[in-house]
């Protein structure tokens, strides 16, 4: 029977949606005061929900400092009191717009390919809230 298992991990960044091939018109018709060039903030909030096998001696589904180091390494480190468009290079001029959706399969991403080096646990679901209001999830195919 699948288990699962949810730890959240918050991030300050900035950041602004532009599709660099796009004129400045059109980016402001799609993206609105989110693609002003000073940038805007947000406090997120990333819950990242992984499921396993319960190992019967622990009772766990993983380790959870193997899943607090991947959290640490992966999105703490890479995006808090970042400028997104600036500092994480996946997301710079002309790659993936910094919007919630691209972050989520991102981080995703990335978590899996680091719990791939410790344990069997898959990620199973991400979810990226930029406020209370609003938030994307992914769910790995």
């Amino acid at each position: 029977m699948p288990t699962f298992l949810t730890r959240r991990v918050t991030f300050a960044a900035a950041h602004r949606y532009r599709v660099a091939t796009w004129s400045d018109e059109q980016n402001d018709a799609t993206f609105g005061p989110c693609a002003r060039p000073n940038f805007h903030g947000h406090s997120y909030v990333c819950d990242v929900t992984v499921s396993g096998t319960v190992d019967p001696v622990t009772g766990f589904v993983i380790d959870l400092p193997a899943l607090d180091a991947a959290l640490q390494t992966e999105v703490r480190e890479r995006f808090d009191h970042s400028n997104i468009n600036l500092d994480v290079p996946e997301f710079s001029e002309g790659k993936l717009v910094p919007t919630g959706e691209n972050l989520a399969r991102f981080i995703c991403e990335r978590v899996q390919a680091a719990l791939d080096r410790t344990t069997a646990a898959r990620v199973m679901r991400v979810v990226v809230a930029e406020d209370a209001t609003l938030s994307a999830t992914y769910e790995p195919g």
